[in-house]
């Protein structure tokens, strides 16, 4: 999709910095000295005033229209109410953002100032993302979280006297502690806030998290041991499939669920390969080649770029560490492990325009295979995956993938 001539623009910016460390967190995210703080800004200040000139030099668009802004991290509103506008007003100078452009930060519940809130409703922030993760306030104690249930409630408040009523919160189904009887605390919380956004993730077991590692030697380091077992995490998620969309939260990609129209349309371009930069810290890139008769890119292919993940390199200057043009069959690749992510699933005949039959035809033998084991439905038209299949959905995404996975399997900002 990204080679479809789409000329508006999102913005990630990653902001690394924490006060506390999360057990669960497999972000390039942590606590650093305060002092990091202002030499951070700069670098992506220096980041937003080179990118035209770097997407030039390779041959890539870069749309000065954006429509999405999103900072995550880390904890972006551990920044000072100065440092949060210097940023806005620089993405402002260097873009020309939509009057309706989503503009989402994330916060860690207790961790957002009276000057920063303020700061950021006179930005134009409108979406707040809240890392609640559980309302059952030992469980977010035992994971490292900082904040308790009646924090919570009086940062939604806060949020919705300044004006920003775009609200999602995140829960994670798995957490050390964690019951079926106290994830439906957790829910019930959910439904008395009256969201029209939630995300929903399952604990994800690897190496980057200390929780993970922890788990995967079998240690009991972080209360491994008080994990709840992928049976009981299987029946929370469907649990939450149940009562979010019974409250009219209707599920609309594995991990999130809206009110008709709230749904995050920062992580939508993810999904639907539409451009975005993405400036700071790991942070990843999706551009369109310049189109045209010289160009050596086409037809279409896009580029997708990192960033380091070591702050101090990074912050010694301009460092990106891979830098890919992919290929068509790359991009058919990430067609169907991102469009299948989403619960409309993959449009075979939007994919054959795109892509061509006979790119597409080996993958619908897989298709045939998968629905016949229940992963996926296949109506004659989309493609999508079933409720057994969202539980396993790397499985089942493997199945299409070849070289490509490790570049687009990153976790996404809700």
């Amino acid at each position: 999709m990204v080679g479809e001539g789409y000329k508006a623009l999102g913005i990630y910016v990653s902001i690394p910095f924490c006060r506390s460390k999360c057990t669960y967190c497999n972000f390039a995210s942590g606590v650093y000295p305060a002092s990091d703080h202002a030499r951070y800004v700069e670098r992506l200040i220096e980041d937003f005033g080179s990118a035209r000139k770097w997407s030039d030099g390779v041959g890539a668009e870069h749309p000065r229209r954006v429509d999405t802004v999103y900072l995550g991290g880390g904890t972006p509103t551990v920044l000072s109410a100065e440092l949060l506008s210097r940023l806005f007003r620089t993405m402002r100078a260097e873009f020309d953002l939509d009057a309706n452009a989503e503009i989402t930060v994330e916060c860690a519940p207790g961790q957002m100032a009276d000057a920063t809130l303020e700061a950021m409703a006179a930005a134009g922030v409108n979406r707040v993302s809240l890392g609640v993760q559980s309302f059952v306030d030992a469980e977010a104690h035992a994971s490292g979280r900082l904040h308790d249930r009646e924090t919570v409630k009086r940062d939604v408040r806060r949020l919705r006297s300044a004006g920003i009523t775009n609200l999602n919160v995140d829960l994670i189904a798995g957490l050390a502690r964690q019951t079926e009887t106290s994830w439906e605390e957790s829910l019930d919380v959910l439904m008395e806030l009256e969201m029209p956004h939630a995300s929903v993730y399952m604990l994800e077991v690897d190496e980057d998290s200390r929780l993970g590692r922890e788990l995967l030697a079998g240690g009991s380091r972080y209360r491994a041991g008080l994990v709840p077992n992928d049976d009981a995490i299987a029946r929370m998620y469907d649990r939450a499939i149940e009562r979010l969309g019974a409250a009219g939260l209707h599920q609309y990609e594995i991990s999130n669920f809206s009110r008709n129209g709230f749904q995050s349309q920062h992580n939508l371009r993810y999904w639907q390969r539409r451009p975005y930069l993405g400036v700071g810290l790991d942070a990843s890139s999706l551009h369109a080649a310049v189109s045209g008769e010289n160009t050596p890119y086409a037809p279409c292919p896009t580029l997708r770029t990192k960033t380091t993940d070591d702050l101090n390199e990074y912050l010694a200057g301009p460092k990106i560490v891979e830098t890919e043009w992919l290929s068509r069959e790359q991009q058919h690749e990430e067609a169907w492990f991102l469009g299948l992510r989403l619960n409309e699933g993959v449009d075979i005949a939007a994919l054959e325009d795109e892509f061509g039959r006979a790119t597409v035809e080996p993958a619908m033998e897989k298709v045939e295979r998968l629905a016949g084991d229940g992963l996926l439905t296949f109506d004659g038209s989309l493609v999508r995956l079933t409720t057994r299949g969202r539980l396993i959905s790397n499985d089942v995404f493997q199945e299409f993938l070849g070289t490509t996975i490790g570049a687009v399997e990153a976790r996404q900002p809700a």
